[in-house]
């Protein structure tokens, strides 16, 4: 059985992960939110809802306690985010972390609305946890699942990405973390 907490659990990508993840015996599921009324998920029975705030230590840390894999779906102060996910996971012993970032954050120059992915990715990647940061394209609602990734260093490609996509890439790493690990991979729809 593993443990896996979404921080972020509302977000668009997280509820596709959650219709995946719910249906899978070996997977205890913890969603971690501002406000449970914001869930998109009809099934979320088998999970344990949390509401709190990731910028909250206190209550992170608790949260995270005694987890597997945390999923990190978050937007808004990044940096400040990924800093706090990172102490709390050394503090309770949890080593795996995937953490979701954007297309083009190791652009020259840096688009100024992309300093906090960068920032959010550096944290995780100087953590020393056992990161999968994941830098998608633009999200699309389609209704397919067809994706490949490019890793940090090498030009990154297309333009687009389902949210399926990209959620069915994040649960394939959550059931085998092993995959991955320490990697930066872009993500996107071929010959997009």
């Amino acid at each position: 059985m593993k443990n896996v907490i979404i921080l972020g659990a509302s977000g668009n990508i997280a509820k596709h992960v959650i219709d995946i993840l719910v249906k899978k015996d070996d997977i205890d599921l913890t969603l971690f939110l501002r406000n449970k009324n914001r869930l998109k998920n009809t099934n979320v029975s088998k999970s344990r809802i949390i509401e709190g705030d990731v910028l909250a230590y206190d209550q992170l840390k608790k949260a995270i306690a005694g987890k597997d894999i945390v999923y990190a779906n978050l937007s808004g102060a990044l940096e400040a985010l990924a800093k706090n996910i990172v102490r709390a996971m050394k503090e309770t012993g949890v080593r795996k972390i995937i953490f979701i970032c954007s297309i083009g954050i190791y652009d020259v120059p840096l688009k100024p609305v992309l300093e906090p992915y960068r920032k959010a990715a550096d944290v995780i990647e100087a953590s020393g946890l056992e990161y999968t940061i994941l830098r998608p394209t633009w999200f699309t609602n389609a209704d397919e699942v067809d994706y490949e990734t490019t890793r940090k260093g090498k030009p990154e490609k297309g333009s687009v990405i389902s949210q399926k996509s990209l959620a069915t890439l994040i649960t394939k790493i959550i059931e085998s973390p092993e995959k991955y690990v320490h990697e930066n991979l872009g993500v996107n729809k071929p010959n997009s």
